[in-house]
């Protein structure tokens, strides 16, 4: 029997969408919440991803050493993510441990938030802030979608800075879930063997009496200009380039032709980026990737290689560039592509957790649900004049370029 699609609407506002699997051995869920950094107050930048690790701190009901202990005891794959515009909590279970996994999660999406627990999280917190600021190609990043989204809520840091995290109050933090955390912001996601009825009955149960309201999202495209930014840092021995360009966003059709295009061109094997500079030793790495963001997105260039080689490795990657935006693509790369990219979404859509992450960001984003039939579907639909299509409305380009190392090759 083949996967089948659910959907519901609770009366807050909640919706929950499954995709059940008779033939599966385990079952996955998680709440997709649509915050992140870019709907965070200036001031309180960093409180998305503080927050993530505040709600394993506990709740009324059970405290951190409890939320450790059943999880364990459950043998549960539990853990969860911040991004620039979703918070996700997720766990993996045998589907006999689904109700005590999902009574667990539940509870803990209206965390606690005790002072003490606060003050003590907030230095773990600074000092993963102190950790990724020791890591070139993330200070790369982070400078990069500053720049490149200069004015706009995605410039902001996921973590924050010392100065907001060390500002931040567990009153303001309260009022921000308060306002984020409402059911109607919030995605309940299930994949694998489980009944939908059991699903609801669940979700009815944990989640019928959470706060209604659907919070607003700022979404204003963005216009970045042209810009370089070299950090020194005499002690590395590589530079770090990440280079940012506009993209379709997530919910733009051409967003399938642009996930075939990057593989095309900057896949870590058999791209024209590797051919033309990993493979002949210029570059350590050169790759390429989509950034889909609501309203806006953007490709992600990164290269990494000795300092003496920036200049050059840059005029290599522009040079490949120019040739792909007059789409010297030939029928066979785009097919090697394609191929790569239905492997990897057939691969990870065979296991529940896999699904997982498709199923609640599709539905959260797009209101959308998508089976990996329809996803395979739509990447065979791509052509040479889908290609076209996308670059003449989105060429590649090193608009925002940030380069972190001992030399400047910008």
């Amino acid at each position: 029997m083949s996967a089948a699609f659910h959907h519901s609407v609770l009366a807050n506002g909640l919706h929950v969408v499954a995709e059940t699997w008779p033939q599966a051995r385990s079952a996955a869920f998680g709440f997709f919440v649509r915050t992140g950094s870019r709907d965070e107050p200036p001031a309180w930048n960093g409180v998305s991803h503080f927050l993530e690790h505040m709600v394993f701190k506990g709740t009324e009901r059970y405290s951190a050493e409890d939320v450790n202990r059943i999880f364990d005891e459950i043998g549960a794959v539990y853990n969860a993510s911040t991004s620039e515009e979703t918070t996700l909590y997720y766990a993996a279970v045998l589907p006999e441990y689904l109700p005590t996994a999902f009574a667990l999660l539940a509870d803990l999406m209206q965390p606690a938030i005790r002072v003490a627990d606060f003050e003590l999280e907030k230095q773990v917190i600074l000092e993963e802030i102190g950790m990724y600021d020791d890591q070139p190609s993330y200070v790369a990043y982070d400078h990069a979608m500053q720049r490149h989204f200069a004015g706009h809520p995605l410039g902001q840091n996921v973590l924050g800075s010392r100065d907001t995290v060390s500002a931040l109050t567990a009153e303001q933090m309260r009022a921000y879930h308060a306002e984020r955390y409402a059911a109607g912001n919030i995605v309940l996601a299930v994949a694998g063997r489980v009944d939908w009825s059991d699903v609801l009955k669940l979700a009815e149960q944990h989640c019928g009496r959470w706060r209604a309201g659907s919070p607003p999202r700022v979404l204003t495209e963005p216009v970045p200009q042209p810009s370089r930014l070299w950090l020194p840092r005499p002690q590395q021995q590589q530079e770090q380039i990440v280079a940012l360009g506009p993209a379709p966003s997530a919910t733009d059709p051409l967003r399938f032709a642009a996930e075939i295009l990057a593989v095309l061109v900057g896949d870590d094997h058999n791209s024209r980026l590797y051919w033309e500079l990993v493979d002949p030793g210029w570059a350590d790495t050169a790759d390429l990737g989509i950034h889909e963001f609501e309203g806006v997105g953007s490709y992600l260039t990164m290269l990494a290689g000795e300092p003496e080689e920036t200049a050059k490795n840059l005029a290599r990657v522009q040079q490949i560039f120019d040739d792909v935006n007059r789409c010297h693509v030939t029928a066979e790369e785009l097919e090697l592509a394609k191929t790569k990219v239905a492997t990897r979404l057939v691969l990870q859509g065979e296991r529940p957790m896999g699904r997982l992450a498709h199923l609640g960001h599709d539905w959260l984003i797009r209101r959308e649900y998508r089976s990996v039939a329809d996803d395979l579907a739509s990447l065979q639909r791509v052509t040479l004049d889908d290609i076209q299509a996308l670059l003449d409305r989105y060429p590649l380009t090193l608009t925002t370029v940030v380069g972190v190392g001992p030399l400047s090759g910008l």
